[in-house]
Formats: C-alpha cells, structure tokens, sequence
C-alpha cells in the first residue's frame, strides 16, 4: 500500500503497520485486530464527509492528510488522528487511531 500524504510533515507512525494487501479481510477487521492495544476499531457515528472533509457537529472541519486504496476500499487519514475507511457504495466509518 501506498499513501499519499498532502503535506510533507504527515507523520502516520505505526497505522500502515496495520494493514496487510495479502491479507484478504476488509481494512476495517485488520486494524480491529492489530490496533488491539490502542482499543481496535470503535467507529464514531454522526461524522458526514463533503468534498473530502469529514465534518462532526460542533467541531471545524477535519483536514485530510494522508491516504491509500487497500483493494477496493479507500482510507483517509484526517487531522486529529481520525481514519476514515469508505466503502464502494460511498458508505464510511470513522475511528480514532491515536
């Protein structure tokens, strides 16, 4: 996997260690039992994404920083430590991976 990361200071320390393209389970099982020490994948509701953005109520817009395709799924890494995992359909859950 590949990320692309829009800025050159993005630092996704251990979060692509997560991911295995050899492993065929979706993106949101491999970090649910590799992350098990930051808590596994806990999706957050209420989280609407527009252009790119990932917006919560109340909060300014969350940027995205970084981001890769596993198979047909799309990851994007947002400021804040939070990762959003879309599906082809366009549906999406948002975790925090700090």
């Amino acid at each position: 996997m590949i990320w692309i990361t829009e800025h050159p200071d993005v630092d996704l320390g251990f979060l692509p260690s997560f991911f295995d393209e050899d492993d065929p389970r979706p993106a949101r099982e491999q970090i649910d039992a590799n992350y098990k020490f930051g808590g596994g994948w806990i999706p957050q509701s209420e989280f609407i994404m527009r252009d790119g953005l990932l917006l919560y109520p109340g909060d300014p817009p969350y940027q995205p920083l970084a981001m890769t395709n596993m198979r047909d799924e799309i990851l994007i890494f947002y400021t804040h430590a939070f990762l959003a995992i879309i599906q082809p359909d366009g549906t999406f859950e948002v975790a925090r991976v700090d």
